[in-house]
C-alpha cells in the first residue's frame, strides 16, 4: 500500500483504514476525554491513536475487532501520557466553598491544569439514543470524580462501566490478568463512590422547560438582574469558575457574588450549546468598541426545573472546540 507521512490534521489516503476506523472517532474522543479531563488533550491523543493504527493497520490480523483495537491503542497512549501529567481538578475538588460573596476571590492558578468541559457535538451525542445511554459516562460530577482515580483505574472504570467491554477483554487490551482488572475495578468503584458526589435527580426537564429555564438564565445576565436569577436557582445551588480556585455554595452566595462582580448591563452574550450531556452557555465580554470577545463556557447542572451547579470554565481557548468565533460584533 502507498502510505505517505500522516500530517497533524490529515486523514490517510488509505481508503480501507478509514472506512473501518473513521465512525469509531467520536467516541474514541469521549473516552480519551474521560482519562484526561482535558478536551484539547484528547483530541491530540485521538490523533496520536489514528497515527499509530494507520501505521499498524498492515498488521491488524482481525483477531480482534477494528472498534476493541482502537481502544487498546487509545488506552495505551493516554497512560501513557498520563506518567507525566497530574490530576486536572476543578476549584470544588481542591478546598471548601465559601457560603459569603464578599470574601475575597483567590488569584488566577494558571499554572494549575484544569478540568476542560467537552463538547457533545465532538463526542457523538447526536444520536438521541445514545445521548441517553451514555449520558452519565460524560457528565462533569463524573469526569471530574474519575480525577481522583489513578490512571490505571480509570482505564479499568470506564472499559468496564462505562463501554461494557468484558473483563477479558479489558485484561487484552492493558496486557494484564483478568483477576488484575477485578481488583483495579473493586478498588476503582470505591475510591469513585468516595469522589462523585450524589445528585438525587439526574433527570433534566423536558425541552420546553429547559428551553425557558435557559433564556431566562441568558436573559437575566445579560440586563444584570440578580433578582430575575434567584428564582432560577436551587437554595443549594453551588457555583466555581477555573481558573480562580474559590468557589460559592447557596443562592444567596451565589446571587451576591453575580449581583455585585460579575452583572452590568449588556456586559455578557451569552450562545446556548451543550456539554458533557448537559445545558451549556458560550460566554463572549463586550470589549466596549461593540464587540464581544470570548470569554469561556459555562456548564450547568439542572436537578428539576432549577440550577444546581454553574461550572464557569473562563478560557477563552475553548470557544473554538464548540464550533463558534472569537468574537461577536454587536449581537444579542
Amino acid at each position: 500500500m502507498d502510505r505517505t507521512p500522516l500530517g497533524e490534521a490529515e486523514m490517510p489516503p488509505d481508503t480501507e483504514f478509514a472506512t473501518l476506523a473513521e465512525p469509531f472517532r467520536p467516541e474514541l474522543l469521549a473516552h480519551c476525554y474521560r482519562m484526561l479531563g482535558s478536551i484539547h488533550d484528547a483530541e491530540d491523543l485521538v490523533q496520536e491513536t489514528y497515527l499509530r493504527a494507520w501505521r499498524a493497520f498492515d498488521r491488524f490480523e482481525g483477531r480482534s475487532s477494528v472498534r476493541r483495537w482502537l481502544y487498546k491503542i487509545a488506552t495505551r497512549a493516554c497512560l501513557t501520557a498520563l506518567e507525566t501529567r497530574s490530576r486536572r481538578p476543578l476549584p470544588s475538588g481542591l478546598g471548601a466553598p465559601s457560603d459569603d460573596h464578599r470574601v475575597a476571590l483567590a488569584p488566577r492558578e494558571p499554572s494549575v491544569a484544569w478540568l476542560q468541559p467537552a463538547p457533545d457535538a465532538l463526542v457523538g451525542a447526536d444520536d438521541p439514543a445514545a445521548i441517553a445511554a451514555r449520558r452519565t459516562g460524560v457528565r462533569l460530577a463524573f469526569i471530574a470524580a474519575l480525577q481522583f482515580l489513578s490512571a490505571r483505574q480509570r482505564a479499568v472504570l470506564t472499559l468496564r462501566d462505562v463501554l461494557a467491554f468484558r473483563t477479558a477483554e479489558v485484561a487484552e487490551m492493558l496486557e494484564t490478568t483478568t483477576a488484575a482488572v477485578d481488583s483495579t475495578l473493586r478498588r476503582a468503584r470505591a475510591r469513585l463512590a468516595e469522589a462523585e458526589p450524589v445528585e438525587d435527580d439526574l433527570a433534566e426537564p423536558d425541552a420546553e422547560t429547559r428551553r425557558t429555564l435557559l433564556d431566562n438564565y441568558v436573559d437575566a445576565f445579560t440586563r444584570a438582574d440578580p433578582d430575575a436569577l434567584i428564582n432560577l436557582l436551587r437554595a443549594d445551588v453551588e457555583m466555581e469558575m477555573p481558573p480562580i480556585p474559590t468557589w460559592f455554595t447557596g443562592r444567596r452566595a451565589v446571587v451576591g457574588f453575580l449581583a455585585s462582580r460579575v452583572f452590568r448591563r449588556d456586559l455578557w452574550r451569552m450562545v446556548p450549546t451543550r456539554a458533557n450531556g448537559q445545558p451549556a452557555l458560550v460566554v463572549y465580554k463586550c470589549t466596549g468598541d461593540g464587540r464581544y470577545e470570548a470569554y469561556g463556557v459555562q456548564v450547568l447542572t439542572l436537578i428539576g426545573a432549577r440550577i444546581a451547579r454553574i461550572a464557569a470554565f473562563n478560557d477563552p481557548s475553548l470557544v473554538p472546540t464548540f464550533g463558534l468565533t472569537p468574537a461577536l460584533t454587536g449581537q444579542r
